[in-house]
């Protein structure tokens, strides 16, 4: 049976033979290919390369070319800005100057830039003085805005301060100090214009004092006028001999019916503590008194001392 599996027909048989016959054909074809067609091919190549090696070159030709070109035009527009703006001073040459012995209290703008100093510093110096300033001391000078620390040593050997000359302002303003009477101030009734009339008390502190008065509800003790904003220990010490509190005319808080709001705007007290304070009473209902405060931990114990002044519990 397996004689019948290799049994071909007649057409069969030819088939097979020119199938091999062109397979045959093919591979004799293939390797004489190389005798039909010799090195044409690869001269083709070359020229092919050579070509493609010029196309490059030119190619970096006219980079180079645009490059020089981008160049040309830069230095062209550079030329023509420093043309234009060459009457600025970023462009000018540094004027010569020269230095000598000078008072920064007495001489004018003029003198100032002859020394080397800009415009814009000279005008600050005299700005400084318009408004009452005076320079006591060389570094004094050498703080002004402007002056540089290297332009401050060159001018330093050259600085010298005189005694100041008293104007008419300068009178003016020394006459009003001497004014000033040691009188007593109750810091809880005085307005800016008795607080002024202490000595050491301007009216920007007479405007703090009473700021802190209405914010706190009023001074319990002549100590804290150390919590007003600026106010120095050697300031404090000059002015509390004369100072009283009236504690009666402080304004105390309604702790069992004020509102947070209300709570919150008092300066030893805030938000937080203030709402803490609001839960504590809506959840215990009327409070009677400072120790029932003790329960919060927003609170320590110097907080209630120093809030107890201030609280009411009516």
């Amino acid at each position: 049976m397996w004689k019948d599996f290799f049994y071909f027909s007649k057409g069969q048989r030819i088939g097979i033979i020119v199938l091999l016959s062109l397979i045959l054909l093919a591979l004799v074809a293939n390797y004489s290919m190389v005798y039909f067609f010799p090195p044409e091919v690869e001269k083709d190549n070359t020229a092919f390369l050579k070509e493609t090696e010029q196309f490059k070159k030119s190619l970096v030709s006219r980079d180079s070319l645009r490059n020089a070109e981008w160049k040309a035009q830069y230095e062209e527009r550079q030329r023509e800005y420093e043309e234009k703006y060459k009457a600025f001073p970023k462009f000018k040459k540094a004027e010569p100057y020269t230095l000598f012995s000078f008072d920064p209290n007495a001489v004018d703008s003029a003198v100032f830039v002859r020394l080397g100093l800009k415009p814009f510093i000279a005008s600050n110096i005299l700005k400084y003085r318009k408004a009452g300033g005076w320079f006591k001391t060389k570094e004094e000078f050498g703080k002004v805005y402007g002056i540089l620390p290297e332009k401050f040593k060159e001018l330093e050997p050259y600085i010298s301060i005189h005694d100041k000359k008293l104007t008419k302002a300068d009178s003016l303003i020394l006459k009003r100090k001497e004014q000033k009477k040691d009188i007593i101030v109750e810091l809880n009734s005085a307005d800016t214009t008795t607080l002024m009339q202490l000595r050491g008390i301007g009216h920007g502190f007479a405007k703090g004092i009473v700021r802190f008065r209405q914010q706190t509800g009023g001074f319990v003790s002549v100590d804290q006028l150390s919590e007003v904003f600026g106010m120095q220990p050697e300031n404090l010490e000059k002015i509390k001999p004369f100072c009283r509190v009236n504690t009666e005319l402080v304004q105390k808080i309604k702790v069992n019916i004020a509102s947070v709001e209300k709570l919150k705007g008092h300066p030893y007290i805030g938000f937080y503590r203030a709402k803490a304070l609001y839960e504590l009473r809506r959840k215990k209902g009327k409070l009677k008194d400072m120790n029932e405060l003790k329960v919060l931990d927003d609170f320590t114990a110097d907080d209630l001392i120093r809030l107890k002044p201030y609280l009411s519990f009516e």
